[in-house]
């Protein structure tokens, strides 16, 4: 999923602009937590299904569940 994606949900519901970068004024305003928002970190529930016997259930997907979060109400 683009990360765009998620910022432009969180930005719209707290009311402030998203804007695009590149990856140089990323770097410039983020500083060194800049590269975590770069990484590629795929991941796997199989671990925890075979240990825990964890079995997922279909939720509502991430922008889905961010579009009706209530996080940032007063």
């Amino acid at each position: 999923m683009p990360v765009r994606e998620i910022i432009e949900v969180i930005g719209r519901d707290i009311k402030v602009p998203v804007v695009a970068m590149s990856a140089e004024e990323v770097a410039g305003h983020f500083g060194w937590l800049a590269s975590f928002a770069g990484m590629d970190s795929p991941a796997s529930s199989v671990l925890t299904q075979q240990r825990l016997g964890w079995r997922p259930t279909q939720q509502p997907g991430l922008i889905d569940d961010l579009d009706h979060m209530r996080y940032f109400e007063d």
